[in-house]
């Protein structure tokens, strides 16, 4: 019998739930559901990646570098043509003035972003506050930073947060706002009002604001505000975004970071001991990506936005109540219509049932929303128009 050995490992897995009263480490419900669907030959709408290629302009880009031999370490921050081609698009898209040399930071995908950002900013005891449901990835890194973790639930119907809820979770003891929108797992779009609240507690109690942005390009009915735009949140904001979710090659692990100079100093010491560097032919590639007409953006929202439409449709006729995604790859949907309050229980029956595999939102919450959101399902709808006819079709025998 293998003795597990105590260290930092027990905060992280403590910090995204997986660590049990007796020590032992279970399996993320993404790993059991994706077994799961495999196991049964089920159509896997539970893990949020895509089933189709990105343009070819950005994998011709990425074998040009390979034959060119573009294949060794590239420079710790980053390759310059990507640095540069990040500083554009938020010229092009949002306005913002970046300089490429010192406030621009390539990353091994948004989590290593992340990661590196909140080791280098939060020391122990500091407080670091994220609306709730929460990707898994935060709380294991906010434990292993030696943070303490606060939360702001967002609940149904429009999950937004309650703006006397967020006041009171912002002290003068928090040292990290994160931010993640458009946000996964409930497809919310935050509003101007929200944004304008989060930087006037930031600038009232010197807190940084940290923003996952990595579905920006992937909303709906609404455009895309980052954060960095409303005024006074430029100096202290960490902007984090990757190319994977935009283009289709979540498995090429190339996100960025964007901050003023001394933050990215910071989280630079820490990242270069991460993975040091990654990805040297990916980068130009996704490089030639953000360099992409204004066409392509909009397109790939809009054949994504068709896509929510197929998979929300097929769950409402199964008896679903299924609520408005405005952004990212996901719809949630409430299974108690269907007499379900146990939303885990069902996505382990339901490939069975439908021969589909989807994600309980419990699997992004702490104690404080878990018994609210238990009936609530998170699909992923970034898959092939075929599958996801499949899937509404299977999915409608339910009802």
């Amino acid at each position: 019998m293998t003795t597990l050995v105590p260290g930092p490992w027990q905060q992280a897995a403590r910090g995204a739930g997986l660590l049990g009263d007796d020590g032992t480490v279970s399996a993320t419900i993404f790993a059991e559901m994706s077994a799961l669907a495999t196991r049964t030959g089920a159509i896997n709408l539970g893990q949020g990646f895509p089933d189709e290629d990105g343009p070819t302009e950005v994998l011709d880009a990425a074998i040009r570098s390979i034959r060119d031999g573009v294949n060794q370490y590239p420079p710790g921050t980053g390759m310059p043509v990507l640095r540069e081609a990040i500083a554009e698009h938020q010229n092009r898209f949002y306005g913002l003035a970046v300089d490429p040399d010192r406030e621009v930071l390539v990353t091994a995908g948004a989590t290593e972003a992340l990661a590196a950002t909140l080791l280098a900013l939060v020391e122990d005891g500091d407080e670091v506050v994220t609306f709730e449901p929460f990707y898994d990835a935060y709380g294991a890194t906010i434990a292993l930073a030696g943070g303490t973790h606060r939360t702001v639930p967002l609940r149904a119907p429009d999950f937004e947060p309650d703006l006397d809820e967020l006041r009171a979770a912002v002290t003068d003891r928090t040292r990290v706002i994160l931010v993640n929108d458009p946000h996964n797992p409930t497809g919310a779009v935050l509003g101007r009002e929200t944004l304008q609240t989060i930087v006037d507690l930031a600038h009232e109690h010197d807190a940084i604001i940290v923003t996952d942005e990595v579905y920006e390009h992937l909303t709906f009915d609404r455009p895309h505000l980052p954060i960095a735009t409303i005024p006074g949140a430029r100096d202290r904001t960490v902007t984090i975004s990757s190319g994977g979710k935009t283009f289709s090659t979540t498995g090429w692990k190339v996100g960025w970071a964007i901050a003023p100079p001394a933050l990215i100093t910071a989280i630079t010491a820490v990242k270069q001991f991460l993975t040091y560097v990654n990805g040297a032919p990916f980068q130009p590639a996704i490089a030639a990506g953000l360099r992409m007409p204004d066409s392509f953006f909009s397109e790939i929202a809009a054949t994504l936005a068709a896509k929510r439409d197929l998979l929300s449709a097929g769950l409402e006729k199964a008896g679903f109540d299924v609520f408005a995604s405005h952004g990212s790859y996901f719809v949630v949907a409430d299974a108690a219509p269907l007499g379900y309050t146990d939303a885990v229980a069902l996505c382990r029956e339901l490939p069975a049932l439908a021969g589909v595999v989807g994600v309980p939102i419990t699997a992004f919450c702490g104690t404080r929303l878990r018994v609210e959101a238990g009936s609530l399902v998170r699909f992923a709808f970034c898959k092939r128009v075929a599958v996801l006819e499949r899937a509404a079709a299977q999915l409608a025998r339910l009802g």
